[in-house]
């Protein structure tokens, strides 16, 4: 059984996603395969990924696309893309609505092996804290992520790290707009560059 089919099985937190709000199933969506030149981590899937099975399949995959300049057959080839979210279930939401935070056990349980799977991308997307914490440590959790975005430039080109592409984040965006007038144009060079 390949890793993606594995991951794919795995029910580690069904009892976790059974006492959610949402009351659901574990349906892992990986989305990754060796050489991939993008890596793309995010947070966990939401509920229409959860529905659908495909990640970023939803208005906040149009604007990562469009901040990417990339179509959709671009950003769903796994020869060039990887998606690799913190956990790969919809952890649910909690009794008031609200997104819960991917279970660590998820990464802790396949983290590595993905990332030996995938092997060095030129290039990793940081998108959200949980995804900005985990690859770049301590010191991005306690900035925060607007302050670790707006030091995208001790990362490029190696690593970009990013809002998460949300409708929830446009007024963020509003109140950056550094980020889209300095920080999209070099990495959707980077992105031209590499794929």
């Amino acid at each position: 059984m390949s890793l993606p089919d594995e991951i794919r099985a795995c029910r580690l937190c069904a009892a976790r996603f059974a006492a959610t709000a949402t009351g659901h199933a574990p349906r892992p969506v990986p989305w990754f395969a060796p050489g991939a030149r993008l890596l793309i981590v995010g947070q966990a899937p939401g509920m229409r990924v959860h529905t659908t099975g495909l990640p970023f399949n939803d208005p906040s995959g149009d604007r990562l696309r469009d901040w990417l300049g990339v179509d959709r057959d671009t950003f769903y080839d796994t020869s060039r893309v990887a998606i690799l979210p913190m956990a790969f279930c919809f952890p649910g939401y909690s009794a008031k609505g609200a997104d819960l935070p991917p279970p660590a056990i998820c990464a802790d349980t396949w983290r590595a092996a993905a990332l030996n799977h995938i092997g060095p991308a030129p290039l990793t997307l940081l998108i959200g804290g949980y995804a900005q914490g985990w690859h770049l440590g301590r010191a991005a959790k306690r900035a925060g992520v607007t302050r670790t975005v707006a030091a995208w430039r001790d990362h490029a080109p190696a690593a970009f790290p990013l809002p998460h592409p949300s409708w929830r984040n446009t007024g963020w965006l509003k109140k950056n707009p550094w980020f889209a007038a300095e920080l999209l144009p070099a990495l959707r060079d980077r992105v031209k560059e590499l794929l």
